[in-house]
């Protein structure tokens, strides 16, 4: 039998998920002895809040909580929260359902980055060089191929993960990671590995130079955004050209067709998206195309737009805390 594909509106299976991944949180957190303790940057905004509030299976001293701006959350509360989120997305409502979801990963994402905190590696940093590098970056499963061709001077893997953000079209609201030579590496005030500690590599301390063949040998690694929709991608190392003066880089040569809207339930989930926008008869068009904010045309991509975003880059999320 085939694997029944996970969508953006099946909301039953989106539920059970939600709910397992609250209870798993729960019992490592009582296994930690850490059920109260408070978390750190509670993702949701006002809007978001609010929402949480209505919940009809939340308790009443959490709403009291949520409606509060100075109020802290403990891991067991963050985790009732998502618990709840599950039980109302059984309403079967999809467009209220999308809405639903999108909180609970970020509720997610924080309850992943509070629960078991990467341990780096130690890592020597080194200075950066003059080095050009070029890579090709396909997001993986995606058919027909989504993909860029970008050129990047040496910098550290965090900002590597920034000219990925802006190359492809994310908007860096979850957390990522990196897979090198069999090697975990990530942001250690943000990556975990999910409920079960272990050691990986600084990716701020950790340079492109440090990582690279020192010949133009190509050389393949991988980059995951989001792990709630696990969006994989192949990072193909083609060699590092000369340095052009009169060029400012970063610098995006070629790619082809439009990033997915975020949060919409990784490869298989965009199949089904493109499927509802485009057939007007179909039952979720109107609420896909309300959800993604009008029209989306998956061919639509510009080199230059996007090199105009990677040189502009992305906001210093650690100067906002």
């Amino acid at each position: 039998m085939a694997r029944k594909k996970p969508t953006p509106i099946d909301l039953t299976e989106q539920s059970m998920a939600l709910r397992d991944f609250a209870i798993k949180a729960i019992v490592a957190a009582e296994q930690m002895a850490i059920k109260k303790k408070v978390v750190e940057r509670f993702y949701l905004d006002d809007s978001e809040r609010a929402i949480a509030a209505d919940l009809p299976d939340l308790s009443t001293t959490i709403k009291k909580k949520l409606a509060k701006q100075d109020a802290t959350f403990t891991i067991t509360d963050t985790a009732n929260i998502v618990m709840a989120l599950a039980e109302s997305l059984l309403d079967g409502e999809p467009l209220k359902g999308l809405k639903l979801i999108f909180i609970a990963k970020k509720l997610m994402d924080c309850l992943q980055s509070n629960l078991v905190p990467l341990v780096p590696a130690k890592v020597k940093k080194s200075k950066l060089t003059n080095a050009l590098y070029q890579f090709k970056i396909m997001l993986l499963g995606a058919k027909p191929p989504i993909w860029r061709r970008i050129q990047v001077k040496d910098c550290t893997l965090d900002k590597f993960h920034e000219h990925i953000q802006t190359a492809m079209g994310w908007t860096n609201s979850h957390l990522h990671q990196y897979e090198i030579n069999g090697e975990r590496y990530g942001d250690p005030e943000l990556l975990d590995d999910g409920f079960e500690e272990f050691p990986g590599v600084d990716s701020t301390k950790t340079n492109l130079s440090q990582i690279l063949p020192k010949t133009d040998k190509k050389f393949t690694f991988k980059y995951e955004y989001d792990f709630g929709d696990g969006w994989e991608h192949e990072v193909l190392f083609e060699g590092s050209p000369a340095v052009d003066p009169k060029v400012k880089y970063p610098l995006c040569l070629e790619g082809e067709r439009a990033c997915p809207p975020e949060d919409c339930g990784g490869v298989w989930g965009y199949v089904d998206f493109l499927e509802a926008i485009r057939n007007k008869k179909h039952e979720q068009h109107k609420d896909m195309l309300e959800w993604i904010g009008g029209q989306f045309d998956p061919e639509d991509f510009e080199p230059r737009a996007a090199t105009k975003v990677m040189q502009k880059g992305l906001p210093d999320w650690r100067s906002m805390r």
